[in-house]
């Protein structure tokens, strides 16, 4: 399967347009730019480990996946904080990348279980 029909790297990939959106406005360019390549980075490697050939390189992708997703959650909530985002459109995107976050770990399961059969 390409990496294009994965439910989860589609779901991920309209998270990173929703991050592009959220911020346009946003002056802070360190802030931008961080929360910009943070959710960018998850569909991005989601697609590189799907295209690597053995399951630990695509395991090790999907963990990268996951990490930014947690670093995306932690600079959502602190931009709520400091009130750079809306509060309710930033908290749907938490609700998002925590759900990502349990699906990329139920894929991560699978494959190692499948690497080791």
């Amino acid at each position: 399967m390409r990496f294009e029909q994965l439910d989860v790297w589609k779901r991920a990939s309209r998270l990173s347009c929703q991050i592009y959106q959220v911020t346009e406005s946003v002056s802070n360019w360190g802030f931008k730019d961080q929360i910009t390549r943070s959710g960018l980075s998850i569909p991005s490697n989601i697609a590189e480990g799907e295209e690597r050939e053995t399951l630990k390189d695509q395991i090790r992708f999907l963990y990268y996946a996951k990490g930014s997703l947690g670093e995306l959650v932690t600079q959502l909530y602190i931009g709520i904080e400091v009130g750079y985002l809306a509060k309710e459109p930033a908290l749907l995107m938490v609700q998002e990348a925590k759900e990502l976050a349990k699906i990329l770990g139920a894929i991560i399961k699978q494959k190692q279980s499948k690497s080791k059969s």
